[in-house]
């Protein structure tokens, strides 16, 4: 009876404690119902308590930390993943890069499975890439916007004296092969990266090159600098001259007037010397390169809108035509200490931000009416808003808040305002208006006609009613400001939202 007694007790104690298994090891299903959003997303602090859990739902819609997809000692590129929200985002998501390189530095030779838009946030850079089989270059400065083709081989240096370089892109996915968040095929390489040319065969690769082995071998394993090296002259300098023993062995002058057979068959080489030699040849013939105007500055466009509390410009296709390619526009937003980009909709496109200076908050609003995020960002933070939903973007009263980003329309996108003199409740004021808020038209116009500014307006009304007793309205005011400091105080203690910040430093 007692060995009968203690089976039963050891049963029940095994089926409860395979039952707790179960439930610790199936139970978590993600985040948010956003794919992407479960090993992918905020990979610290998960199962920390209430607290942290209510943190990461208060930032739905920040961007969890950034992930180093390529470093060397001369630079590194950092991505942070878009996600696919189911019915919200194309299922190609947008990704957002960050690429940072140390002065005088390359980085490699390349073509990549998805389309860049580059933004250049501090320093200067000169892009070279291949299009219509003519090398085109093309030096950059802070401010400028340009797009290298999803297939498109290109390299970027950086020119600057002395000068990190330091650019944002989007990462257009919608040509990609799906293999991760983007595909890099390294022409330029030998160990470290392995250049694509090693997958083929030495007696392929001997023949297409008309080489020997030995100078096959030494082309090809020379490179162990990482997917950035340095060129200032006292970096791999045996690299270099490697790369330049297979340009003198043709003169890239006389292709033009070979045969058209002969121009098909060298093609694919000719294209791979061509870049190589525009790389590493500071007196190559201006006969073979070809200048592109193909970059546009944010900075020195006229703001399409401005007030005394903030500026907003944006970049269709109509303003610079490889946009359209992509289906990609851009945008810049600076505002006034304690100024608000007043709620709005965008009725065509998800729309991506990256905070540039200063700190604010972002809110969002659920369809139902419910709020759906209010998250203050500091510099480094990247937010995202879903096509149709409300929003505000709101500055810190400690100085300016500026963010840039992308949205995934190239069209005007002629955002929708909720609120303001030039806000849909003006346009469509009227009667019906007034009886959907279950007023009368006196109190609607009353009320709608009190903010006189539109777009950007102030944080406060010049002379706020005064509240009787003024103690709460003070106490408010002094939980605003201690709510502010808390969320600049995480930021600065590990919210991994933030961390690319070292990007900026």
């Amino acid at each position: 009876m007692k060995s009968g007694s203690k089976l039963l007790a050891f049963f029940f104690f095994f089926l409860f404690f395979f039952s707790s298994f179960h439930i610790v090891a199936f139970g978590y299903k993600g985040k948010g119902g956003y794919e992407g959003a479960g090993d992918e997303g905020y990979d610290e602090g998960q199962g920390g308590g209430q607290e942290e859990k209510q943190a990461d739902k208060e930032k739905i819609f920040v961007l969890p930390r950034s992930k180093q997809v390529m470093r060397s000692e001369a630079g590194e590129f950092r991505v942070v993943r878009g996600y696919i929200s189911k019915g919200y985002v194309n299922q190609s998501p947008m990704h957002i890069g960050f690429i940072n390189m140390e002065p005088k530095s390359l980085f490699l030779p390349q073509y990549l499975d998805s389309s860049l838009i580059i933004f250049v946030r501090r320093g200067k850079a000169k892009i070279g890439w291949i299009n219509k089989e003519s090398l085109v270059e093309t030096n950059l400065k802070i401010g400028d916007v340009y797009r290298i083709p999803a297939g498109s081989s290109f390299y970027i240096v950086n020119t600057g004296e002395g000068q990190i370089l330091q650019m944002i892109c989007s990462i257009d996915t919608s040509e990609s092969l799906q293999m991760g968040v983007f595909q890099s095929f390294f022409i330029g390489g030998g160990m470290s990266p392995v250049s694509i040319l090693s997958g083929f065969d030495e007696t392929t690769l001997t023949a297409a090159f008309n080489v020997s082995s030995g100078e096959l071998e030494a082309f090809l394993t020379g490179q162990q600098g990482g997917p950035m090296v340095f060129v200032n002259g006292t970096h791999d300098e045996r690299i270099l001259a490697s790369f330049m023993q297979l340009k003198h062995q043709e003169r890239l002058n006389d292709m033009e007037d070979e045969d058209e057979e002969n121009n098909e068959e060298e093609q694919d080489s000719w294209t791979w010397r061509k870049l190589l030699g525009f790389v590493f040849s500071e007196n190559a013939s201006k006969k073979e390169k070809k200048k592109s105007s193909d970059a546009i500055n944010l900075y020195d466009r006229k703001p399409d809108f401005e007030n005394k509390h903030g500026s907003s410009r944006a970049l269709t296709y109509d303003d610079y035509e490889p946009l359209r390619h992509s289906d990609i526009g851009v945008y810049l937003v600076n505002l006034t200490a304690g100024a608000m980009m007043a709620p709005h909709i965008n009725p065509m496109a998800t729309e991506y931000g990256v905070v540039l200076r200063g700190s604010g908050k972002i809110q969002v609003v659920y369809p139902n009416g419910s709020s759906a995020m209010k998250a203050t960002v500091n510099e480094g933070d990247v937010f995202w808003v879903p096509r149709y939903f409300p929003f505000c973007q709101i500055a810190s009263r400690r100085g300016p808040f500026e963010f840039f980003g992308f949205s995934t329309s190239a069209r005007d996108n002629r955002p929708q305002f909720l609120v303001g003199a030039s806000s849909i409740l003006q346009t469509m004021k009227g009667p019906e208006f007034a009886r959907a808020f279950g007023v009368n038209e006196s109190s609607y116009d009353k009320l709608i006609n009190a903010q006189k500014q539109s777009i950007i307006l102030p944080s406060t009304p010049a002379s706020p009613p005064k509240l009787l007793p003024d103690e709460p309205q003070q106490e408010e005011e002094q939980e605003q400001q201690k709510e502010e400091d808390r969320d600049h105080q995480h930021q600065h203690k590990g919210y991994q939202g933030g961390s690319i910040i070292e990007l900026w430093e």
